[in-house]
């Protein structure tokens, strides 16, 4: 049996190695290859995200590099990352390949290497997803990837890996392959893999996050066999372990070039790198059409070339908009009333560039209509010295972009949002509010029809209206949210979502309306808490959770449970904002890296302006001891006492036992699963509830005492 594996193997690789540039190509034909820059970026993360059909399990790594791994000199050999020596000195973490089923976690055999750092990504990549996707998990040797650790690569020089400018070298062998396998976890999972949090390089000259270490290691380290078995294998599915998808970049290195510009790498399939050296002729009648306040469509005759006219560049006032393989555009983003110069550049397959085209003149319309007046304003979260104001958002023929809010016939404040919160007033006392919405070219709508609000008398601190109450920004995936209920009432959760804002607005990003968490078929009692987590959260935090996010694709990973210390998280009620832990479009500031915020006891109200210093105690990475149970609650003198009502054992076998010496009833039991899903109900009290016949894993145990619902977590083992 052994033997005939071996023979397979080594079919496998003559088999890899025969497989022609053209089969590669193939995979493409779907893929406009002529296109540059960002455009041929997502056409190529298109594909191999389409064609990525099969996701593995950690587990199954070990079987995959079994056979994309092994050594093309000797099949009862897997190659090594990082490894340079053949075995013949003393220093066997050096050792360029191990025995095939030497695998494990001692010392002397080979795991599985994260080659891009599991805690490195955003958030930590954990066991599955990018986690777990063989075109980045390489055998390496056990005490070399111990070495290896969580260090960035960094710029180095020799056959030897190792610490190097304060980083990891991964040797002369491993740094193209390092670099194309960066290359592809950034198209494949875009933000959650970049390259500046996995490498220390300079992104300023490529239009992303891409970095220039990986680009010269990708031209100085051409693609070798071995990388070359190893997409093939991945690509056909009916291998038990591939994927679906190869790596565009070992395919063809200059594929990397022609994104992000830098050092020109090998062209593999020769179409890039030809004998010509023949520019198009300059694109000619250019003309506008369609003009707006913001847009105006662009054409123009093609260019001709010797070989083909691939693509244009098109510039506006001489700076670069956008690429196309068309004659055609529409150019947006424009200010109204204002003249611009339009001209292209004609681009063939070998790069050559024609001449920059003879400018077209063109002037924007005159923006001279208003937007509609704000409408549906209301007022919330009313203290004594302070209210939200809310409102749906204006229209425009070119784009609001921002509104003023009027108090008492007196202009208060301009803002960008469709909510603000007003502070600083008088206790008891009613204002009138109006807003008005504005666009770029300064037109304003008339002021909105006005509504009163009043402030408290200052002396009330009931809530009205639920808020966060803690926040755990903690290792690896231990991420999680408490939101609190202070008001007099059981709150339905069905209108309530939570998003989260990327970065703090970089890059223009705003609230991700992809990874939004409802709460729908979920109450919040009141004077109770509700703790969300993500799914692959430490046992100890899981244990809390009254909603676990699932760490999975569906959910992008957890998402929005999966923020970092500057994604600013918001909770919206009927879509609209309500409360906020960050600043939101505050930039990529660290707020809250590797930290516990929990809110101060004296917090009654929601507040949409971040006050970290008057609202937030901080606390240290990983403190999640006091989740489901903050400290502004005050629970009734009647309440039950947990000394005098025991769950046990925990974990839990069959039968889960009740220990009641509280002399009150207790009633409707339900067990609710980590998907949020209701597995049990028992209406009456007894001394057991039998959970045979539930599955592994941890359980929210809910039942209420004195009409009251309370909760606690158990593990079925």
């Amino acid at each position: 049996m052994f033997i005939m594996i071996k023979k397979t193997a080594l079919f496998l690789i003559v088999l890899f190695v025969s497989y022609n540039l053209l089969s590669q190509e193939s995979y493409y034909n779907d893929v406009n290859l002529n296109l540059t820059g960002i455009t041929l970026k997502e056409e190529l993360a298109t594909k191999i995200i389409n064609t990525h059909t099969r996701f593995l399990f950690y587990d199954q790594i070990w079987s995959a590099s079994k056979v994309t791994d092994v050594n093309q000199e000797d099949t009862s050999q897997v190659v090594l990352i990082y490894g340079w020596e053949n075995g013949s000195d003393t220093d066997i973490t050096n050792n360029r390949t191990r025995g095939i089923d030497n695998n494990g976690g001692s010392v002397g055999q080979w795991n599985r290497e994260h080659v891009f750092s599991r805690s490195l990504g955003t958030p930590n990549l954990g066991e599955s997803g990018p986690g777990s996707d063989a075109h980045h998990l390489r055998p390496s040797d056990v005490q070399r990837n111990s070495s290896r650790g969580n260090k960035k690569f960094a710029i180095g020089s020799g056959a030897n890996s190792g610490a190097s400018n304060g980083g990891w070298y991964p040797g002369d062998e491993w740094k193209g392959d390092v670099a194309r396998m960066m290359m592809y976890l950034y198209l494949r999972y875009g933000n959650r893999c970049l390259p500046t949090n996995v490498g220390i390089g300079n992104s300023s000259a490529t239009p992303d996050d891409m970095i220039d270490l990986f680009l010269q290691w990708n031209a100085e380290d051409p693609v070798s066999n071995f990388e070359k078995q190893r997409n093939t294998y991945h690509e056909n599915t009916l291998n038990p372990y591939a994927q679906g998808n190869r790596n565009p970049f070992i395919d063809n290195p200059r594929l990397a070039t022609r994104i992000w510009g830098g050092p020109e790498a090998e062209d593999s399939w020769g179409i890039y790198s030809n004998n010509d050296t023949e520019s198009p002729s300059i694109p000619t009648n250019l003309s506008t059409a369609n003009i707006t306040t913001f847009s105006v469509d662009l054409s123009w005759t093609a260019a001709t070339d010797n070989v083909a006219v691939t693509s244009y560049d098109v510039f506006v006032e001489g700076n670069l908009k956008t690429n196309t393989s068309n004659t055609s555009v529409t150019i947006s983003g424009l200010n109204s009333n204002t003249a611009y110069a339009l001209t292209v550049i004609a681009k063939d397959l070998a790069n050559n560039k024609s001449n920059e085209s003879s400018p077209v003149n063109v002037t924007t319309l005159q923006d001279t209509k208003a937007p509609s007046t704000p409408t549906n304003i209301t007022v919330s979260n009313e203290t004594g010295t302070s209210f939200i104001v809310s409102w749906s958002e204006a229209i425009d023929n070119t784009g609001v972009t921002a509104y003023d809010i009027y108090i008492d016939n007196t202009f208060y404040v301009s803002t960008n949002q469709i909510n603000y919160t007003v502070t600083d007033l008088n206790i008891s006392t009613t204002y009138s509010i109006q807003i008005l919405a504005k666009d770029a070219a300064g037109n304003s709508s008339p002021l909105s029809t006005a509504i009163n609000a009043t402030t408290t008398d200052g002396s009330t601190t009931t809530a009205n209206e639920l808020f966060f109450s803690e926040y755990v920004e903690g290792s690896s995936n231990n991420k999680a949210l408490e939101i609190v209920n202070l008001t007099s009432n059981d709150i339905d959760l069905s209108s309530y979502s939570i998003k989260r804002q990327s970065n703090g607005g970089v890059n223009g990003n705003d609230w991700e309306e992809t990874v939004v968490l409802t709460l729908t078929g979920y109450t919040i009692k009141s004077n109770t808490t509700f703790v969300i987590v993500n799914g692959s959260a430490d046992e100890q935090l899981l244990a809390k959770a009254d909603h676990i996010q699932p760490n999975a694709s569906e959910t992008n990973w957890g998402a929005p449970i999966s923020f970092n210390g500057n994604d600013p998280v918001g909770l919206f009620k009927n879509n609209i904002l309500i409360d906020v832990i960050g600043t939101y479009n505050g930039g990529s500031s660290n707020f809250a890296k590797n930290k516990t915020l929990r809110r101060k006891s004296d917090v009654s109200q929601a507040n949409t302006n971040f006050d970290l210093n008057n609202e937030w105690d901080v606390f240290p990475e990983d403190t999640f001891d006091d989740m489901g149970n903050h400290s502004a609650i005050t629970l009734s003198s009647d309440s039950f006492s947990s000394n005098n009502l025991q769950f046990f054992p925990n974990p839990v076998d069959d039968v889960l036992r009740i220990r009641n010496s509280s002399n009150k009833s207790i009633s409707n039991f339900k067990i609710i699963d980590f998907l949020g899903k209701e597995v049990f109900y028992q209406k009456n009290s007894s001394e057991e509830i039998n959970i045979q016949k539930l599955s592994k894993g941890i359980y929210l145990l809910k039942f209420e005492v004195d009409n009251k619902t309370y909760s606690t977590k158990f593990i079925k083992k």
